[in-house]
């Protein structure tokens, strides 16, 4: 002990190296001066977890997290689930760890760049016929429906009711079915406008008709063959003129013969007997009505050609024809069938429903009406 220490009576002396040695002791600190045999590099800081070189001490206490003072994780330890505080403002920090709030959340992630969405397909309801019954697995194939029906029904009517009357009224619907049918059939092929084709076609069809009229009806298939030979090479030289491609004017030419002789084949009406136009008529108009009914695709066929031999006997019973109008309108009904169903082709559009899936039907019966109407005696 100094001598220039002051004394107080009652007090023991003051010795700094004992009162050291007791002050480690007691709060567990020391700062490597190698008292008591300790390794000086070895010492612990004031929490008595980690020495000089931050390394963890395994058996160092935990709190609840598992985390030792410094927020450092023990790989041994366990974490426990911690109860949330009453109070998120009042948690305790600890050193060397940042206190989050509320509103900074520990498990935030940054922020990430949006990626692009596939565009989201348009509401079924929205896209055309053909489309809808495609997303839907159904056949893309419309067949014309009840309007266009409805609209064949009247032209076969007016057919079915000029017959008994003059030939040159009957020729009134008879052109009026020709210009339908040379116009839907280009549309439906996929040209329009192909106005110098439709108008080759209709004009094969007048003057058809107009043969027709100034001979015999057991002249018709001369007539109708004339007329599409002569046209056919029409046909041919105006699409030498056409400077397409290759490709573009074999599909003109075979679209224009094709057209030219539908038109010529509905002139058949105009030589057939009267008595079987009116029962072809009938059988017609019945055939396509019930086609459009919304019944199962083989009961509507069904149903279709029992319409049609029906309004043959009806018909044919009304006009003298007899029992064989069952036959006459059976035909006539299955080659309106057959109309319908290539008129309901290739994605047809309102347009190609309103033309050729009213006249194909037509068209396509006046070989049977002519036919059967001579086969039959008539």
């Amino acid at each position: 002990m100094s001598d220039n220490q002051p004394q107080y009576p009652g007090h023991p002396a003051y010795d700094p190296a004992a009162q050291q040695q007791q002050q480690q002791q007691q709060y567990g600190y020391g700062y490597g001066h190698g008292h008591d045999g300790q390794n000086p590099y070895a010492q612990q800081d004031a929490y008595g977890q980690q020495d000089a070189y931050g390394h963890q001490d395994a058996y160092a206490p935990q709190d609840a997290y598992g985390q030792d003072a410094y927020g450092h994780q023990d790989a041994y330890a366990a974490p426990a689930p911690a109860p949330a505080p009453a109070d998120p403002s009042h948690v305790p920090s600890q050193p060397h760890q940042v206190t989050l709030t509320p509103e900074e959340p520990a498990a935030r992630p940054h922020p990430q760049p949006a990626r692009p969405h596939p565009a989201v397909p348009a509401s079924i309801a929205h896209l055309a016929p053909n489309q809808r019954a495609r997303a839907e697995g159904r056949s893309p194939i419309i067949p014309p429906g009840i309007q266009p029906a409805a609209l064949t029904a009247v032209l076969a009517v007016l057919l079915a009711l000029t017959a008994p009357l003059a030939r040159p009224v009957l020729a009134v619907p008879v052109v009026l079915l020709q210009a339908v049918t040379a116009a839907g059939w280009f549309r439906l092929n996929g040209m329009w406008p192909a106005r110098q084709g439709i108008a080759l076609a209709f004009l094969a069809g007048l003057v058809t008709d107009v043969a027709l009229l100034a001979t015999d009806r057991s002249e018709a298939p001369v007539v109708a063959l004339g007329t599409l030979g002569v046209w056919c090479a029409f046909v041919l030289v105006l699409q030498l003129r056409n400077r397409s491609s290759a490709d573009e004017r074999m599909y003109a030419l075979t679209a224009g013969i094709a057209s030219t002789a539908l038109a010529v084949l509905a002139s058949g009406h105009l030589a057939a007997a009267p008595q079987a136009v009116t029962v072809g008529g009938a059988a017609v108009a019945l055939a396509t009505l019930a086609r459009a009914l919304p019944l199962p695709s083989v009961v509507s066929v069904a149903v279709a050609l029992l319409a049609a031999a029906g309004a043959g006997i009806a018909a044919g019973q009304l006009n003298g024809f007899g029992t064989a109008g069952a036959f006459l309108g059976l035909a006539a009904g299955g080659c309106a069938l057959i109309g319908l169903r290539v008129a309901s082709y290739d994605y047809p559009s309102r347009f190609v429903h309103m033309t050729a899936g009213v006249a194909l039907p037509l068209a396509l019966a006046a070989p049977a009406v002519y036919v059967l109407g001579r086969a039959l005696g008539h």
